[in-house]
């Protein structure tokens, strides 16, 4: 990913907030078929320090569910938060002219080593998690134990495991730092109750 210095992030506690509040991410592998992608839903875990750990599961009928354990390093990339600027946003646009589109956003990468998990207890444990995650803010959360049993042991049979302990982190927000400040006041206003605004201004007041 190209970043420069002024979009680099490094707060891994921002990093994490990002992968939690968007989990469905891309999971780049590269096999003897060339490069693969695979986009999944994934819980973090904080441990192992410092990064965490990601966990999900993927159909047993997915050609990834062959690769066992590898020692070639995977993607995972996370999309947060974005958002198209049009030149007309910017104060200087009336001064100069000299202004130009592009697009706001927020994305971490996490690379690791893949490792397949064909375990039915681990698996159960994990679809819970995953469930009670993103049930939680309904007024009647589902859970998994309100299906019948045969039934989610025969799905169960089906997908397999899939654990990355993270080895490196990168993140990259870009959200108008390279700007001058009265673009990014202005950007600030044009953009309004829009999560980017939010974004632009916790930059600008750091």
């Amino acid at each position: 990913m190209y970043l420069p210095k002024h979009f680099a992030e490094t707060d891994i506690t921002a990093m994490h907030a990002l992968m939690r509040k968007r989990p469905l991410a891309t999971l780049v592998c590269h096999g003897s078929a060339g490069l693969n992608a695979n986009h999944i839903p994934f819980l973090l875990a904080d441990e192992p320090a410092p990064y965490g750990q990601l966990q999900g599961h993927i159909a047993r009928a997915n050609p990834l569910s062959k690769a066992g354990e590898t020692s070639d390093e995977v993607l995972v990339v996370f999309q947060g938060t974005e958002s198209y600027i049009s030149p007309s946003y910017y104060a200087t646009k009336s001064e100069h002219g000299k202004v130009v589109p592009t697009w706001n956003y927020t994305a971490v990468h996490a690379y690791g080593r893949l490792r397949l998990i064909d375990d039915a207890a681990w698996i159960f444990s994990q679809i819970s998690a995953l469930t009670a995650t993103h049930e939680s803010s309904f007024p009647q959360p589902w859970a998994v134990s309100e299906a019948p049993a045969d039934y989610i042991e025969k799905m169960l049979g089906a997908i397999v495991g899939i654990e990355i302990t993270i080895e490196r982190l990168i993140g990259k927000w870009k959200v108008s730092q390279n700007q001058p400040a009265v673009n990014q006041a202005s950007l600030i206003v044009a953009l309004g109750d829009k999560p980017m605004a939010d974004l632009i201004l916790g930059k600008v007041g750091e």
